[in-house]
């Protein structure tokens, strides 16, 4: 069974950067799609980004498609990272990281077997 542990989250002013990752435990993530949701209070479970198990796809959710953020992986590592640009007070939320078993990529959250305990993202105005 994957164990996923986010961690890299935090306080930051709008405009600010952080970088999340995600550590997995137990078998490799190698062959697993990756993503990355968030929730803000009061809020549904949104998906942020996905990534194919080599890294050759990505997709991404409509409010980052600027370039915002960027999802990446290694899998040496059994590491999956979001590097977050130009954040601001809309990105707050509890972040978290998700394994899919079987598929490229994945966009819903129940396409996703596995899930990480999240982390706390604060950006401040």
């Amino acid at each position: 069974q994957v164990q996923l542990v986010e961690s890299g989250g935090g306080l930051v002013q709008a405009g600010g950067s952080l970088r999340l990752s995600c550590g997995a435990s137990g078998p490799s993530i190698s062959n697993y799609a990756m993503g990355w949701f968030r929730q803000a209070p009061g809020k549904k479970r949104e998906f942020v980004a996905t990534v194919s198990w080599n890294g050759g796809t990505t997709r991404y959710a409509d409010f980052v498609k600027s370039g915002r953020f960027t999802i990446s992986r290694d899998n040496a590592k059994n590491t999956v990272y979001l590097q977050m640009n130009s954040l601001n007070s809309e990105d707050t939320a509890v972040y978290y990281c998700a394994a899919a078993r079987g598929l490229l990529y994945a966009t819903e959250a129940p396409q996703y077997q596995y899930w990480g305990q999240g982390t706390q993202v604060t950006v401040s105005s």
